[in-house]
Formats: structure tokens, C-alpha cells, sequence
């Protein structure tokens, strides 16, 4: 069973005793905008995640809301929170937590298979969701991009190889992300990610996922078609992420 797999498996399971029946009152949206434009050239969600399944425990010097102040002192333009529990170490809380602390758009980055996932998103804070397309059937897909939009939240719909692209834009998704990690094997494809941000039409706004640790990073992605990158480990890594960022902001604009 590969780490995907195993992840959903988990997450099923998770659902038969799903802990949310009381939502707290969704608080109002804020905007989501990552397209490039005349005064923004690469715009750069910054990550909070305290473990993942490649890295393994990550920095926790800062809390949760700390790191989020941080990232938006040094120029982020949106928050990724993770809120799995048994692979990151997350929750749906942290939301809340960081958007107390940070004035940002907030992505909620979970293994989303349920609608209920989408509403426990919005009522704990986030303002756009992650949907991944090798998680789903294209049909629970569509469903689960028009709940996003029924409840106001931005989907972002993730996608790795060529052959996703098209179900992800047949599901009306408006933002597609391409993840330069295979969720199977964990490996990194930057050449991948490249190919298939490159088939993706302009007609959505393109982000490119995982893999952007450095300033030269962020250039190779500048001459391509990209409008936001999201840069989790190596900010995580950092017990105090602000100088890294600002370089990384820096060279994006």
C-alpha cells in the first residue's frame, strides 16, 4: 500500500466517528488572490504543518500562531494549515488559531473525501480547501468543488500528471495546483511539475506545490507560467522563518 493509500484509509475510518457535529459559526471570508498582475509577479502560500511522512517532525519552536504572524511580516500572500492529525500532526483548530494571529486568506490542506471536511473547513476558518484529484472519483470531485463553491470557499484542486488535467477541469475547478510530489512514492518531480503547469490553459490560475526551498526556486518558476508557489518544509525547518521568506518574497517580486 502506498503512503496515499494508507493516508485514505485512515481517513475513512476517521469519518465513521467524524468528531464534528457542532460547528462553530463560520467567521466572513477573506479574499483569495493569487493570479500575477502588473504589481504582483509570484505570490508565495507559506506553510504550517509541525510533521509530514517525508520530513517527520518539523519545528515547534513558534506556535501556531507566532508562525503565522511571521509569514505575513515577511510578505506571504496566503496561509496553507494542515489539519490531518495522524500523519501531521494537525487540526481543524489550528485554523481558527492561525487566522487569529494573521490578517491572510487561509488554505485548508487536508485529505478531503467527505463534504463534511469542506464545512468543519469554512466554520473552523479557512477560506479555500484542498481537493486532490487522485483521491477522488471524478464524480465525487465535481460534488465536492461545488460544495466548496456553495459554501464560499476557493477549491484548489491538486493535480501531478498530465493525465489528471483534464479531470480537474472538467470538475469546474477555477484554481489547480500541480504537486511536484508523487503522495505515493513521495518522490519529487520538478520536471513534472513544469511539464504539466505548462498544459494547463490561463484560463485558471496555476500554483506550483512542493519542492521551492531556495531563491533560484523561485526564478525558474518566474519564467514559467506559475502564479503562486507554496513552500512548506523548508520554512518549517526554520525555527524563525522570516529570513528565509523575505528572500524568497524578494525574488518573487
Amino acid at each position: 500500500m502506498g503512503v496515499l493509500q494508507e493516508i485514505l484509509a485512515t481517513k475513512r475510518r476517521e469519518l465513521d466517528a467524524w468528531p464534528h457535529s457542532h460547528l462553530p459559526q463560520p467567521p466572513s471570508l477573506r479574499h483569495v488572490q493569487l493570479c500575477r498582475s502588473p504589481g504582483r509577479r509570484l505570490s508565495l502560500i507559506s506553510e504550517i504543518k509541525l510533521r509530514s511522512p517525508s520530513a517527520g517532525p518539523l519545528s515547534r519552536t513558534l506556535s501556531i500562531e507566532q508562525r503565522a504572524a511571521a509569514y505575513e511580516e515577511a510578505g506571504a500572500s496566503m496561509l496553507s494549515v494542515l489539519v490531518d492529525s495522524q500523519y501531521f500532526d494537525g487540526d481543524y483548530s489550528h485554523l481558527g488559531r492561525a487566522r487569529s494571529a494573521s490578517s491572510l486568506p487561509i488554505l485548508c490542506k487536508e485529505f478531503i473525501v467527505d463534504p463534511r471536511q469542506l464545512e468543519a473547513a469554512r466554520a473552523f476558518g479557512a477560506d479555500a480547501a484542498l481537493l486532490i484529484v487522485r483521491c477522488l472519483t471524478p464524480e465525487l470531485l465535481r460534488l465536492l468543488v461545488r460544495t466548496a463553491t456553495e459554501l464560499g470557499l476557493t477549491a484548489l484542486v491538486e493535480v501531478h500528471e498530465l493525465g489528471e488535467v483534464q479531470v480537474a477541469l472538467d470538475s469546474g475547478a477555477e484554481v489547480i495546483g500541480v504537486n511536484a510530489r508523487n503522495l505515493d512514492t513521495l518522490e519529487l518531480k520538478p520536471e513534472l511539475a513544469r511539464e504539466v503547469l505548462t498544459a494547463l490553459p490561463d484560463t485558471v490560475t496555476r500554483i506550483h506545490l512542493s519542492g521551492v526551498s531556495r531563491v533560484e526556486h523561485v526564478h525558474e518558476l518566474l519564467a514559467g507560467p506559475a502564479d503562486a508557489a507554496l513552500i512548506g518544509e523548508a520554512l518549517m525547518r526554520q525555527d524563525d522563518p522570516r529570513p528565509l521568506l523575505t528572500k524568497l518574497v524578494a525574488a518573487a517580486h
